[in-house]
């Protein structure tokens, strides 16, 4: 799939990432054009979690610069990111099971102030509806009496609730059947079509994220091991015996 959108959104230059001395991720550059679905695979411990959480906010940089929209982020609060378009939906979903799917939905529009921000508040409501409309059924529903499946629609979905233009998505799939999976992600390529979000999706599944994806990035070894369309890395021999489970 060719994204038709140019224009770059996010951009990590020469990025280290770690814990104190310990370098977890060592001079990364990565890019994603406004409107893109990008993958960021690799296997469980290389980091993708803690590239996300770097972004966001939650870590500082240990080198090299993160811009968004051309604005030097790194450094800023979460959010300080959040106010800028830019929402984490972290691994685990972290919902409050006792609270109503509004309620967690409306917990994501929490920064919107002003005069603008009923009518923003009302908009992301329709957008998160008419993508899940399972939420829109269970909306007075407990977070914890929902399905596994519909409790990462609604993780996604109070992520929406900020009105971004790039949604950081840390392993979606985790925990899910194989064909809510797959429902997932073909969901994901509807929210893309319906809000024109750009999506950096951290998977393991990298059959599944390279079906919807315009490109990806491969982490192994502290680094980005391969970068190109969706297309060259499902042709890439390392790709298809570590993560697609083929002999090559």
């Amino acid at each position: 799939m060719i994204s038709p959108y140019n224009k770059n959104l996010l951009d990590l230059n020469t990025v280290n990432i770690g814990y104190g001395l310990s370098i977890i991720l060592s001079g990364v550059n990565l890019h994603i054009n406004k409107g893109e679905i990008v993958a960021l695979l690799g296997t469980n411990g290389m980091g993708k979690s803690t590239l996300m959480r770097t972004v966001a906010g939650l870590m500082p940089l240990l080198q090299g610069t993160i811009t968004f929209h051309g604005e030097v982020i790194n450094g800023l609060t979460t959010e300080q990111i959040v106010r800028l378009g830019l929402a984490l939906v972290p691994q685990g979903k972290l919902l409050f099971p006792t609270m109503t799917v509004i309620d967690n939905l409306r917990l994501g529009a929490y920064h919107l102030r002003g005069k603008s921000a009923k009518r923003e508040i009302e908009e992301a409501f329709a957008t998160v509806f008419k993508v899940f409309p399972v939420l829109k059924e269970r909306r007075k529903q407990r977070a914890g009496n929902l399905s596994g499946g519909q409790q990462q629609m609604l993780a996604i979905g109070r992520g929406l609730m900020s009105c971004p233009q790039l949604l950081l998505l840390d392993e979606p799939s985790t925990g899910l059947a194989p064909f809510l999976v797959l429902e997932l992600m073909d969901t994901l390529a509807i929210l893309r079509e319906e809000s024109e979000v750009a999506i950096l999706l951290a998977e393991q599944n990298a059959e599944a994220a390279l079906k919807i994806a315009d490109r990806g990035y491969v982490l192994g070894g502290g680094r980005v091991m391969i970068e190109g369309s969706c297309q060259q890395l499902i042709e890439s021999d390392m790709v298809k015996l570590v993560y697609l489970g083929k002999v090559v």
